[in-house]
């Protein structure tokens, strides 16, 4: 009888647990599936050519943290600036493709996203390629990229 109790006691537990683990695992899963189509609606405007779109996803601020090949640049305008003259139309943007290869909750409202980027481009330079990882932060108006490392 000892047994009995204590084996259902040990099943009670373990489906508490379970339960609240699953409980746990909803909202990153939620808010991978709203970062990931983020970003492939970025990626969408990119190929479409369209800048202001692609910087939708980014955080309209002077806080917006961009790591990329030629330093570090603060604030979504600068990075908008930086994004049109290093692209300045269609032909020079290319196609975008993410190959997203992680994604890790840091915090309740903050996801790290590490992945590959293409860009598939009939220019003279031609394709090229690339790593990055960019951390997505919740607010009120939904998620946005708060940091780009993209290399």
């Amino acid at each position: 009888m000892r047994t009995k109790n204590l084996l259902l006691a040990l099943g009670f537990a373990a489906s508490i647990t379970s339960c609240s683990s699953l409980k746990q695992s909803q909202p990153h899963a939620s808010a991978n599936a709203e970062i990931r189509q983020l970003l492939g609606e970025q990626a969408a405007c990119w190929s479409n050519g369209d800048l202001a779109c692609f910087m939708t996803p980014y955080w309209k601020s002077d806080s917006l943290l961009f790591v990329g090949k030629s330093g570090l640049t603060y604030g979504w305008e600068q990075t908008m600036a930086n994004y049109k003259l290093n692209y300045p139309d269609a032909a020079a943007m290319g196609k975008l493709t993410f190959d997203l290869k992680e994604m890790r909750p840091l915090a309740t409202e903050t996801v790290l996203v590490v992945g590959k980027w293409h860009l598939a481009r009939t220019v003279t330079e031609g394709d090229v390629e690339g790593h990055f990882s960019v951390i997505f932060k919740r607010f009120p108006e939904g998620w946005k990229i708060i940091t780009d490392h993209s290399s």
